[in-house]
């Protein structure tokens, strides 16, 4: 289990749109079973962007560690939060990816597709996602540096 410490759990910033609410209440749950903290950011609003847009600033401002987006694809929820600075959110539908865009691409928002991914799949990819941590000294570092510092620079 990847906690920060033993006194301070690592957080988590979850939101969706309708069409994912059950299985963010899965995730959730997960999530705390695993030790986590998790803050429910809504389901309500059918407009996606509100809702990756908060939680991609409460990440960005380093109030959460990490966050998670469910909608229908996870497509519209990735590439809103991604136009919030300092967010760097992948869309992931099998484990491996969920493990490399942390390993090689050290993101911070995970974006899941409910209708295209299913329940158990959903579950290990955010296992696998919250277990895994971005490793420095790899031929990856300079890549993320690099579109790092792009949007630094361009305030994306």
């Amino acid at each position: 289990m990847t906690l920060l410490t033993k006194e301070k759990k690592m957080t988590v910033a979850i939101g969706c749109d309708p069409n994912a609410s059950s299985l963010k209440v899965i995730i959730i749950d997960q999530l705390e079973k695993m030790g986590y903290s998790v803050n429910d950011f809504g389901s309500e609003d059918p407009i996606y962007a509100k809702v990756a847009i908060d939680v991609g600033e409460a990440v960005a401002e380093n109030k959460f560690d990490r966050g998670i987006l469910l909608c229908g694809t996870g497509i519209g929820m990735c590439i809103a939060a991604n136009k919030v600075p300092g967010v760097f959110a992948a869309l992931c539908a099998d484990t491996y990816s969920a493990e490399r865009s942390i390993k090689s691409n050290n993101a911070n928002v995970l974006a899941i597709g409910a209708f295209t991914t299913g329940t158990e799949v959903a579950k290990q990819i955010v296992k696998t996602w919250m277990e895994s941590t971005w490793q420095t000294g790899t031929t990856s570092e300079p890549k993320v540096a690099y579109f790092v510092e792009y949007a630094k620079k361009h305030q994306i």
